[in-house]
């Protein structure tokens, strides 16, 4: 694959061009893990929702137990929601207020945005490790949830650390590109 945008419907993502050469593989690589966490999270929904359609009809038409399914549809939902979060961040998607933005000089503006890049994976990291740690932690000592089908915590707990750890290295490509984009000029007559 080449650093061409890399197409997954309406939407292209693709690598910024101020990420640096030695973090190039890396993006690339995610490119790729992102576009296929994307179609296991569609996946996901798609088995979430035959689940719980599954659960009502039991339930109300052959008056059967229900015990599973909450507990199968909240897994699946958890891995797409943490799964997918690189690649709605590889296209600046997480919701952001925009109005300081607006007020700001672009100088100004540009550090702003190297700031909030900072945070933000500083952030997902401490996430992203604690992650781990609740994932070791359950398989370990092989905890389950509560319910009587029992499955094991690991599974949403190492989905929730494997989502994390790809969200904190989309940060960090970003952070870099966004980092070594400070050495470009302002546009000229754009200063706000």
């Amino acid at each position: 694959m080449t650093d061409a945008a890399l197409n997954t419907g309406p939407v292209a993502i693709s690598i910024d061009p101020d990420t640096p050469g030695f973090l190039r593989p890396l993006a690339q690589l995610l490119l790729w893990i992102n576009k296929t966490m994307v179609i296991l999270g569609m996946l996901a929904l798609l088995v979430a929702s035959l689940v719980l359609t599954y659960s009502v009809v039991s339930r109300y038409v052959m008056q059967a137990s229900t015990d599973w399914q909450d507990e199968a549809a909240v897994f699946c939902l958890v891995g797409a929601t943490f799964l997918c979060a690189a690649f709605v961040q590889s296209l600046r998607g997480h919701v952001g207020i925009e109005a300081v933005a607006t007020l700001l000089p672009e100088a100004v503006n540009r550090w702003r945005l190297v700031a909030v890049d900072l945070m933000c994976l500083a952030f997902c990291t401490f996430f992203s490790w604690k992650s781990w740690t609740l994932f070791h932690e359950a398989w370990v000592e092989q905890q389950t949830t509560s319910s009587s089908w029992a499955p094991p915590l690991s599974v949403p707990y190492g989905l929730m650390a494997l989502g994390m750890s790809l969200l904190s290295l989309q940060l960090l490509v970003q952070f870099a590109a966004r980092v070594n984009g400070l050495r470009k000029p302002l546009p000229t007559g754009g200063a706000k």
